[in-house]
């Protein structure tokens, strides 16, 4: 918890980009860039000690800047070449029949994204899988078996244009 003009800011209510530095900023583009980089090497690019840069780490980590660390990996060297964007439309809108479908999505490990959206479709899934016949079984043996859903619209990815996990920042 942190405290900036009288008010306090945590990942719960957190501080508004527009009052971060451009330290904090700079920081925040070099660890998306590279999660990877020491201490030690962000503080050379920055021009500041290792202390102030491991204190402004953690506060953005603590504000909820940063919600975690990750390696991305190459979907076709883990074996999961098919990428399928798969349209859900709900019969009934509900708030019950709702959360049991968000609910379930998560349990779901071959679903990586999941957006609840508004117009014609409900939820937007992003699926990555071995082969269509994985995607036919998913579908099949999971995703049909959730209570109410009313239409399914498949699309498969041809070719992957760009993907970035980055955001633009100040």
């Amino acid at each position: 918890m942190y405290v900036w003009n009288g008010k306090f800011f945590g990942a719960l209510n957190p501080l508004p980009v527009e009052h971060l530095d451009e330290l904090d900023l700079t920081l925040l583009r070099l660890l998306q860039q590279d999660a990877k980089m020491t201490t030690k090497e962000l503080a050379a690019e920055l021009n500041l000690t290792i202390s102030p840069v491991y204190e402004r780490i953690r506060r953005l980590e603590n504000l909820g800047y940063i919600r975690q660390y990750v390696a991305v990996l190459d979907k076709t060297l883990i074996g999961r070449p098919i990428t399928v964007i798969c349209q859900v439309s709900m019969r009934y809108h509900n708030e019950e029949f709702i959360e049991k479908f968000e609910q379930k999505i998560q349990e779901l490990d071959e679903v990586q994204e999941c957006y609840h959206m508004a117009g014609q479709v409900d939820f937007l899934l992003k699926i990555n899988l071995k082969s269509l016949e994985d995607y036919h079984d998913f579908v099949k043996y999971k995703l049909s078996k959730l209570d109410n859903i009313g239409t399914l619209n498949s699309t498969f990815v041809l070719k992957e244009i760009k993907h970035t996990l980055g955001y633009p920042i100040g």
